[in-house]
């Protein structure tokens, strides 16, 4: 897997993760933002972090820490596994 085909993967994962509930709504903007903030990040609690702001700059409302943690680790998780591919 290249980077490309991880930054479409994590995008995918990002939109499907769908923390509002909300239907029909893709998440493109805030998707966007976070798999920039990955490719500088290796630690889940600061990407979690980051993710948390994201989210709260774009729809006002407040995502506990642990869960954006938790979507943090699966990210996180397939940059290294694409840097173990790749090298």
């Amino acid at each position: 897997m290249d980077t490309i085909q991880m930054n479409q993967k994590a995008v995918r994962i990002v939109v499907q993760w769908n923390p509002f509930n909300l239907e029909g709504f893709d998440y493109a903007t805030e998707a966007a933002d976070v798999v920039a903030a990955l490719q500088t990040i290796d630690d889940p609690s600061e990407l979690g972090k980051v993710i948390q702001n994201v989210y709260e700059q774009s729809f006002e409302e407040w995502i506990p820490l642990e869960k954006c943690v938790d979507i943090s680790y699966k990210l996180i998780g397939l940059k290294f596994e694409t840097k173990c591919v790749i090298k």
